[in-house]
């Protein structure tokens, strides 16, 4: 997630359980572009044990090219292309989302993308721009240029983060597809994972704002996955949490006033999950000092009553849609997946591959 899922957020999550892997922020690739200095200090500082998939954002296909060779000269996973990106901004320019509605350019660029790169290329995708017509035409695209995995985040570009996530599509490429597919959008707790897993046949879940709000998700899935019961945070752990991220977030050079705002940004995923009334957020998002920020979280979470951090103001029932997937053809979350082999600068083998971007 741009300015939020960075170096320091990563370093920070794999405290609580880190991902399979990680995609950095979006390198911005247009015909007088270089590689951003922070976004590459991800990547070259990151320990080596870190799978880093570098994703870019663009439409000017040598620049692209040009980008991706230059990024693959560093330790890195994968390229990954970025067709998701709802921001109204983004999507004017023709880029991210916005490319959604030039179904030919995104042939082009994933074709030029396949003859230049020798390491594995990857997208990131919704399920069309206003409507998921064209859809199934995409998922053709894709198998047509061999990309070698794909996430779907399974709501429009126009859904923006609201209305219905429609994980029977995420199945639909499962299905149509032999590259790993990995789902998408709203799982807010393991349970909901496991069971998105388990409905859709996709070989991993990737978490975004989830993971900012609840960093013990990853743990939490993979206990479930291995039959345990998975640990939920307490307030005191939660304030931990917090204070530990706002000693996280801070740059050299920075004012204080624009550190607290930098807080800010994360505190917009995570105080709904403290606070479903929205009095935590109302009351964080004014504080104007460190100290105000340091009183106004001992205040709220100075106790050790359990949280579950969803999204919502109750944790969402389970995801209980079996007309998704044929049970004979579900996947089932004890099987290994060639996904580590595909990206080989990590530890190895791992079950069901979490992803945090």
């Amino acid at each position: 997630m741009q300015d939020i899922t960075d170096l320091a957020f990563w370093n920070l999550q794999a405290d609580y359980g880190e991902a399979d892997l990680v995609y950095t922020p979006y390198f911005r690739v247009h015909a007088t572009s270089r590689l951003n200095r922070t976004l590459l200090g991800s990547i070259t500082q990151s320990p080596p044990h870190r799978r880093v998939i570098a994703q870019i954002i663009g439409e000017d296909i040598p620049s692209i090219v040009r980008t991706a060779l230059e990024l693959q000269q560093y330790r890195i996973a994968a390229i990954d292309l970025n067709l998701g990106c709802p921001a109204p901004i983004v999507c004017r320019k023709k880029v991210g989302g916005g490319l959604l509605r030039i179904r030919d350019k995104i042939d082009a660029i994933l074709a030029a993308l396949r003859s230049a790169v020798t390491i594995p290329l990857t997208v990131k995708t919704r399920l069309g721009y206003d409507s998921t017509e064209a859809f199934v035409d995409l998922l053709e695209l894709f198998r047509k240029n061999s990309i070698d995995l794909l996430t779907v985040h399974a709501r429009t570009v126009k859904d923006m983060y609201g209305g219905h996530v429609q994980y029977d599509l995420i199945s639909e490429a499962v299905r149509k597809l032999s590259c790993p597919v990995l789902a998408n959008g709203d799982i807010v707790n393991p349970q909901q994972g496991l069971d998105i897993l388990s409905c859709t046949g996709a070989h991993g879940l990737m978490v975004g704002r989830g993971a900012i709000r609840n960093p013990w998700i990853f743990a939490q899935i993979r206990a479930m996955v291995a039959g345990r019961s998975p640990i939920y945070p307490t307030g005191r752990e939660m304030r931990d949490y917090l204070l530990h991220l706002q000693q996280s977030v801070r740059w050299a050079g920075g004012t204080e006033h624009q550190h607290v705002e930098r807080m800010k940004k994360h505190l917009q995923f995570i105080g709904p999950g403290i606070d479903p009334s929205g009095l935590f957020l109302h009351q964080i998002l004014r504080v104007r000092t460190v100290a105000e920020f340091d009183r106004v979280v001992h205040q709220w979470l100075d106790h050790r009553k359990v949280l579950p951090l969803s999204l919502h103001s109750e944790d969402p029932p389970a995801i209980s849609v079996p007309h998704l997937m044929p049970e004979e053809k579900r996947e089932k979350p004890s099987r290994e997946l060639r996904i580590p082999e595909l990206f080989s600068h990590g530890t190895g083998p791992s079950k069901w591959p979490l992803e945090v971007r």
